[in-house]
């Protein structure tokens, strides 16, 4: 696999002269365009001095000096875009976010997957069900749930419908932080229904009760407000799999000369769209964001160091992460020969394990779901993997929720495959609930034991 690199060719289409995987068909190009031409022209979500200062905390990450969180729902739909859903992801995040600050004494930065995370790929193009072929549903960005013909078909008017969720969204996620919901000193506000009956309750409290106390410690002694604490700021990442959707928001700006994608601080590439001549990797490598790429068992030595040449040409600190997604039972055989390939390179990356997608099962119904040992299992192998190597991990992404849900099993309750109808929610792909997903917080910041 090789890329030979245009000089100066590049502009946010310019991907369209590449092959496109996991790209919708849509029946009517000229409704297309026109949605395309629209949002082109609708303010960005987000802003170029917010992409940068992401950057820069991702450079302090792969240093080793600070931990990434990375976590949200696997696909956001529409509906879902109400303020108790959102305040949930945030407060789960947040409450994550302050284990492993205590745990790991280190700066925690916080990367939700949410306000466009609205589309995902499938492995195949079309569904059956009782002898009907329909295209398959590729996310609210796109088509629709149901069944039906009419709904399968993909509408150009979803761009327009998902932007204003994603806007929504982080609109909201920024005036909470701003009116102090994020305060460091006010962790209660925090609180989820887990908080009273959980058997991590009183270790989570402990937590709280000790950073509160250093907090008045310190600015007792100073005489002043650590002002610093008082925010907790908020990234906002998404798969940027919808060519037409990242290309309409993406800009250049004259004063810092360079394009951005203005409708995400962090996109990220997933592996069906990697490939080196494709058009989802043509469309990366001109925008200035940070980005992520998801690296499984099917990925070559080769083949990294080359997207590492595409996407990185300039060894730029903060500008590429490896997010890896190999399975508990494989990630000892694929690791650390990707971990020889980029030292090999001397291009900076963070390292950052999925511990979710390489662990994917199915019950005997046919139900998706994940063990909640292999995803720890997975971490900790990580964990010892990159340690024995002089590298460093250092961030995890994960599938989670805020809801009390009962799609992945295990964890502290116990959950079993019997237990999954209960609250099965996920029209995509299972995530951890808040309980599971707090053990795992607790787990990687070294407070709790394997077994």
């Amino acid at each position: 696999m090789s890329r030979k690199l245009p000089a100066a060719d590049w502009h946010p289409a310019s991907w369209q002269k590449h092959q496109a995987a996991q790209q919708a068909v849509y029946p009517d190009k000229a409704l297309l365009d026109a949605a395309v031409a629209e949002l082109s022209r609708l303010p960005p979500i987000v802003t170029s001095w917010e992409i940068d200062a992401l950057k820069d905390l991702i450079a302090t990450a792969q240093r080793g000096d600070a931990f990434v969180l990375q976590g949200g729902d696997c696909a956001e739909t529409f509906e879902e875009c109400t303020s108790d859903n959102i305040v949930a992801k945030l407060k789960i995040l947040l409450q994550m976010s302050l284990v492993m600050l205590f745990g790991l004494k280190k700066p925690v930065v916080r990367i939700g997957r949410m306000a466009g995370q609205y589309a995902k790929p499938r492995s195949a193009d079309t569904e059956s069900r009782d002898g009907q072929v329909l295209p398959s549903f590729r996310g609210d960005l796109i088509n629709r749930l149901p069944f039906t013909p009419e709904d399968r078909v993909p509408d150009p008017q979803l761009i327009l419908r998902g932007y204003e969720r994603a806007a929504l969204t982080l609109n909201f996620v920024r005036s909470l932080i701003d009116g102090g919901f994020a305060d460091l000193h006010h962790p209660e506000y925090w609180d989820l229904g887990w908080v009273g009956h959980s058997p991590m309750a009183e270790e989570y409290h402990g937590i709280v009760k000790s950073i509160s106390n250093s907090l008045d410690f310190l600015e007792t002694v100073s005489g002043r407000e650590l002002h610093h604490t008082q925010r907790a700021d908020m990234y906002a990442a998404h798969e940027g799999l919808h060519l037409f959707y990242e290309q309409a928001q993406t800009r250049f700006l004259e004063r810092r000369n360079r394009w951005y994608n203005l409708t995400t601080h962090f996109p990220w590439i997933g592996m069906r769209t990697a490939a080196l001549d494709g058009a989802h990797i043509e469309y990366f490598r001109g925008i200035a964001n940070p980005m992520g790429v998801k690296i499984g068992p099917g990925m070559t030595a080769e083949w990294l160091q080359q997207l590492i040449a595409v996407l990185n040409p300039r060894n730029e600190p903060g500008r590429l992460t490896l997010i890896h997604r190999f399975g508990a039972k494989t990630i000892d055989d694929h690791l650390p020969r990707l971990i020889t390939a980029v030292r090999e390179t001397g291009s900076p990356v963070l390292w950052v394990c999925d511990p979710m997608h390489g662990n994917t099962e199915s019950t005997a119904d046919g139900t998706k779901t994940r063990r909640f040992d292999n995803i720890v299992a997975e971490l900790e192998s990580s964990f010892r993997i990159h340690h024995a190597m002089g590298s460093y991990l250092g961030g995890v992404h994960l599938e989670l929720t805020g809801e009390n849900v009962t799609e992945c099993t295990g964890g502290a309750r116990g959950l079993t495959d019997g237990d999954l109808a209960r609250a099965y929610k996920t029209t995509v792909d299972p995530r951890l609930n808040y309980e599971q997903a707090m053990e795992v917080a607790m787990r990687i910041a070294g407070l709790r034991q394997t077994g």
